[in-house]
């Protein structure tokens, strides 16, 4: 069935999987079985522009999900769809914090990052930069910095080591993740899977050596959720398409993995 913003529901469950099948607007293949599938209407223009369409899709997909109690599990191509996670929890009366897993900062601004990728400012646009192009545009209320808690981020760029160390957004490695560690109240459970070692996990778009294993991310994982507090859950998977049967069964079974203990 599909209506509002082409969502395609099959079934309501208390975790709901929603699946977000883009980078930005580029497709992206991730194996999971939805409940929900988002197909936003781009609009064209810039990359903000189909940044925002797409997290406004994003919220509209969760928010119902949130408002009967249930728990959104929402699989993505692009942290940046993170924002539209958050939104449609606000949306839903919620109103959160963020545990950010993630190999990189993803803390940089325009003015800042060398590269120009949007997505290296997917946290940072979440807690306040930029919010004419970026928060505005769907409705987002951007989290206060000290709301958002960096597990991992071990790939660093110089100006994302001096922001976080000023400490307003606290950082701390997987295994420290604790219930005593994380922000009060509700909570956003964002989980890139480049923070996962590359070596156990092939052909992601932005690989960091030297990261915690599988089985550690997903023990953490738990332990966040074990606190009862996780109203939406957020999974990015910035891959490139599988190329051989190896890569595509790995990536099966991490996010049935994931959707085991959503």
């Amino acid at each position: 069935m599909t209506h509002g913003n082409h969502l395609e529901t099959s079934s309501v469950d208390p975790v709901t999987t929603i699946l977000v099948p883009f980078h930005q607007d580029d497709r992206v293949e991730i194996p999971v079985q939805a409940d929900v599938t988002v197909e936003p209407d781009f609009p064209g223009g810039d990359v903000w522009q189909q940044v925002t369409a797409l997290c406004d899709a994003t919220a509209s997909a969760v928010a119902p999900v949130v408002a009967r109690g249930g728990v959104p599990l929402v699989f993505s191509g692009d942290c940046l769809v993170g924002g539209g996670v958050i939104a449609g929890a606000q949306r839903a009366g919620a109103d959160p914090a963020v545990v950010w897993f993630d190999a990189h900062g993803d803390v940089h601004t325009l003015e800042t990052s060398t590269s120009g990728y949007p997505g290296g400012l997917s946290l940072r646009v979440v807690t306040g930069a930029h919010p004419e192009r970026y928060a505005d545009g769907f409705g987002l209320r951007p989290l206060g910095p000290e709301r958002a808690l960096l597990v991992d981020a071990r790939d660093l760029d110089p100006a994302e080591a001096e922001y976080l160390a000023a400490g307003v957004t606290g950082r701390i490695p997987v295994d420290e993740v604790t219930a005593d560690a994380l922000p009060p109240g509700d909570l956003v459970l964002h989980v890139d899977v480049d923070v996962i070692d590359p070596e156990e996990l092939r052909g992601l778009k932005f690989p960091a050596p030297g990261g915690p294993s599988t089985d550690d991310v997903l023990a953490a994982y738990d332990r966040v959720l074990a606190t009862g507090r996780v109203v939406a859950i957020h999974i990015s998977c910035p891959w490139w398409t599988a190329t051989d049967q190896e890569q595509l069964t790995t990536r099966e079974r991490l996010t049935a993995r994931f959707a085991e203990r959503g």
